[in-house]
């Protein structure tokens, strides 16, 4: 007797699947899509189409929303900076222009109050009422009255450039308004200064004069 078993070499497994094939009808080939359901495909894809333009166009639209109020919130952080810096600026710089044009204005008020003061003394004056013996006293106090009016006349034509028809310069950017009206004769030449001091003082040597001429008037007076 041989040793050889044909089924030693039998595959079970492959035996199984050939048996089910064979059990199993073959399966059908896919047919192809029909001109309707083509058509069906086709707008379906376009109604999808449609919804993704549509909603595109509802990002872009919300986009340029949010860009419009990042825009605005821009605008204003910067506005209001600027008009804080501005207004801050201007408010003490008004403030500052406000309390010189105060100060001008009562130094203005008390020269037109001197200027008054002096025109009515000069207007006073009668030269048609003088004697012989009061001839000398008058004419001193007149001539004191007129020199007072020029000293007060000068004064204020170098503090008022208005009198002399000049326009008020502005100040130099920096320096502060207190130092100028501290030194007003800093920024005037030698000339103006001369003057100054001449208009300030000479009215007083004439006064000095005019009364000495009145002291010696009185004595050639007394001795006659």
């Amino acid at each position: 007797m041989s040793d050889f078993d044909p089924a030693d070499f039998v595959d079970d497994d492959f035996q199984a699947r050939k048996t089910q094939s064979a059990a199993s009808p073959s399966a059908p080939p896919s047919r192809a899509p029909t001109r309707e359901e083509v058509d069906t495909r086709v707008t379906d894809t376009q109604q999808k189409l449609i919804e993704l333009k549509r909603a595109q166009e509802e990002l872009e639209r919300e986009r340029s929303a949010l860009e419009e109020t990042r825009r605005r919130q821009m605008e204003f952080q910067t506005g209001r900076q600027e008009m804080i810096h501005n207004l801050t600026r201007g408010l003490g710089l008004l403030e500052e222009a406000e309390f010189t044009a105060r100060r001008d204005a009562e130094q203005m008020s008390k020269t037109i109050a001197d200027f008054r003061d002096v025109l009515s003394k000069i207007e006073a004056v009668r030269e048609e009422t003088w004697t012989k013996d009061n001839f000398n006293v008058e004419l001193t106090r007149a001539l004191t009255a007129i020199e007072n009016g020029r000293m007060e006349w000068n004064t204020a034509r170098l503090k008022f450039p208005v009198l002399t028809g000049e326009k008020p310069q502005a100040a130099a950017p920096g320096q502060p308004a207190a130092a100028q009206e501290m030194f007003p004769a800093s920024n005037r030449s030698f000339g103006e200064l001369c003057k100054l001091g001449l208009a300030l003082t000479w009215p007083l040597v004439l006064v000095a004069l005019a009364a000495l001429g009145v002291f010696a008037a009185i004595l050639l007076s007394s001795h006659r």
